[in-house]
């Protein structure tokens, strides 16, 4: 992964903030507007300028598109992804932000694949979740 490429990325509010949610589970776009307060249309927009940089993941739940960071991370952005942690911590809008995805996990329904930390356990929960469908 390009050093400049992390950079590029990392130059934007609303892209930081999105990674740094990402540290802590995978969202889907209906997740970010609820926690950021911002427009679907400008989160898409930053997901999808993340996404061609390789900075995330996206996979189909149903209806949901959940985003995630990658499992295999370039130590360039292992660094990176860390430093923005570190520097988070003493800034009001990320604590803000923890805030509200720590209640969105506690009352959102959907998609509970979302907030399963790997990729193998989103997608068990679905494998699991469509064999009870079948059997309904």
């Amino acid at each position: 992964m390009d050093l400049i490429q992390i950079y590029q990325c990392l130059c934007d509010r609303t892209r930081l903030r999105i990674l740094h949610l990402l540290m802590k589970s995978p969202l889907c776009v209906c997740h970010f507007q609820t926690v950021l307060e911002e427009p679907q249309v400008k989160i898409s927009k930053h997901l999808a300028y993340l996404r061609e940089r390789e900075m995330v993941t996206v996979e189909r739940d149903q209806n949901w598109m959940i985003y995630a960071l990658p499992e295999k991370r370039a130590p360039e952005l292992v660094a990176n992804l860390k430093c923005l942690q570190d520097c988070a911590q003493s800034d009001k809008v990320f604590a803000r932000d923890l805030k509200r995805l720590v209640a969105l996990q506690k009352n959102c329904c959907e998609p509970k694949a979302a907030f399963l930390e790997s990729k193998r356990d989103r997608r068990r929960y679905g494998k699991a979740k469509r064999s009870v469908h079948l059997r309904s």
